[in-house]
């Protein structure tokens, strides 16, 4: 402080000589001090600059939805902290170790252990009603725990209810409390109404939060539920049965994963009666299916079997893209994990993989998927079968966007409070041939073309303290559905 003192005392001085030598100096002096100078004035950070040239690139659609039913995953959050939880249930820390389904508390710290020290969102079924109601009370009454809209299609809903000119159709179990925290622009059948609400917990950590000898290296949270209503997808038939009367220009689907701790014999029928529905609703209108966690490799297998080629378009993260790829021995399966950001490369290889195998990459196939919203905590990717989806650079940027702001809980993009973390330099593929690329922030979306589908990267400016990462990819999918515009096709003869 001292120096800063003295300095301007010697400059007031050195100003003084020279108006006594010479009286004009002064002026000239002054104007010299007003000019910017690299010292005074820094240059936009990178973050500034992708944030204002976002600005410019997202422009709505030439055309737009203007009616669109999601069904059929809803309940109420209930958001609380992961290792706060833990140790109000008196359960000590200890080793990670992945369940499929979950029996126990002891099952829960293991689950929970083995994807917080990796940073990773799962979600699993919990099997003991007595025991989840017990954890369910205690998550409910742990300070701090809020109660939130949850479910993939309930956020999704929420999120596309935002835009005042869009009607928002949703089927799914909703109970008096969700009903109550739904949007008002969001329409429920009353088939859809239930006399009690389902609940999943929510267990969410923080960035370098420890618990024994466990660090968790980014945000993240661990989900689990005893939810029989979603598990079952019981209200599918309703869903599609009351697309007749609302007559949407867009149907998003999800809460395939629900159905995984159900049990083999149980989810091989319901998927059987879910592609059977799926395929009822009319052709002219594009169906998404957003993905969730998933651990079960035959039941991933199934999904990608039957219900990917009879959808139009899938969201889905870094997590559910690799395990796909391993349960349909695909490129890069060997991967145990990404560790670390997904190597840009083989998140190309792997997107085109599924839509050259179970989508309409190949003009003569008889699959509909041609679009795939892939999203990871640095950088999304659109990865779009040409000739059929437009305005996917505004789509892939707006998605990016509402992840920022999100997940910092604000209105806008703060500069200040986000941090771009996604790789300056990639190639398009982690073999060859491949290409070369970079993100340019001025232009903040780099498109590359491998046969005739077309890859567009975004990159995230990541928050640095977020407030909330519970329906961000759901956010992301949304916001992206909203800027996408899909191109009419011809019949074929």
């Amino acid at each position: 402080m001292w120096r800063k003192a003295a300095g301007a005392a010697l400059l007031a001085l050195a100003v003084g000589y020279f108006y006594h030598t010479n009286p004009e100096l002064p002026e000239q002096v002054l104007q010299y001090l007003s000019l910017p100078h690299p010292s005074t004035q820094s240059d936009p950070t990178l973050e500034q600059i992708i944030s204002t040239a976002w600005e410019t690139l997202i422009t709505a659609p030439a055309s737009q939805w203007g009616r669109v039913a999601v069904g059929v995953n809803a309940c109420v959050d209930v958001v609380v902290s992961g290792i706060g939880l833990l140790q109000a249930l008196a359960v000590d820390p200890g080793l990670g170790r992945d369940h499929e389904v979950l029996h126990s508390k002891e099952d829960l710290k293991e689950a929970f252990i083995h994807y917080m020290e990796r940073g990773s969102a799962a979600e699993r079924f919990f099997t003991d009603k007595e025991v989840f109601q017990r954890i369910a009370r205690a998550a409910a009454e742990y300070p701090g725990a809020q109660l939130y809209v949850g479910g993939n299609a309930a956020l999704i809903g929420q999120k596309l209810a935002t835009y005042p000119k869009l009607m928002v159709l949703l089927c799914g179990p909703v109970g008096p409390k969700l009903h109550e925290m739904l949007d008002e622009q969001i329409v429920v059948p009353p088939e859809s109404l239930q006399e009690t609400d389902e609940y999943h917990l929510i267990l969410e950590y923080k960035a370098g939060e420890q618990w024994g000898a466990t660090r968790a290296p980014q945000a993240n949270r661990f989900i689990f539920s005893h939810d029989v209503s979603n598990g079952e997808m019981r209200a599918l038939e309703m869903f599609v049965a009351s697309l007749d009367e609302f007559q949407p220009d867009l149907v998003v689907l999800s809460g395939l994963h629900m159905m995984e701790g159900q049990g083999r014999q149980m989810w091989e029928q319901r998927l059987k009666e879910a592609v059977a529905a799926i395929s009822d609703v009319r052709n002219a209108v594009p169906v998404h299916l957003e993905l969730a966690s998933m651990t079960d490799k035959d039941y991933m297998n199934s999904i990608m079997q039957e219900v990917m080629p009879i959808v139009t378009s899938i969201g889905l993260n870094e997590q559910e893209l690799l395990f796909l790829s391993q349960a349909g021995t695909g490129p890069h399966a060997e991967l145990a994990s990404w560790g670390g950001i997904p190597d840009v490369g083989r998140v190309s290889d792997i997107l085109l993989w599924v839509l050259e195998q179970h989508g309409r990459s190949d003009p003569e196939s008889e699959a509909d998927l041609t679009r795939i919203h892939f999203h990871t905590l640095a950088y999304h990717v659109l990865a779009t079968v040409d000739g059929h989806w437009a305005n996917q650079v505004a789509a892939v940027a707006a998605g990016a966007r509402v992840a920022s702001i999100q997940a910092c809980g604000l209105q806008s993009i703060d500069a200040s409070k986000v941090v771009l973390r996604a790789p300056l330099e990639f190639h398009s593929s982690h073999g060859e041939p491949r290409e070369k690329l970079s993100l340019n922030p001025t232009e903040p979306v780099t498109v590359w073309h491998r046969g005739n589908v077309t890859f567009h990267l975004a990159p995230v400016l990541v928050c640095k303290q977020p407030l909330r990462t519970v329906g961000l990819g759901d956010a992301i999918s949304a916001e992206g559905l909203v800027y996408s515009e899909i191109r009419p096709q011809l019949p074929f003869l």
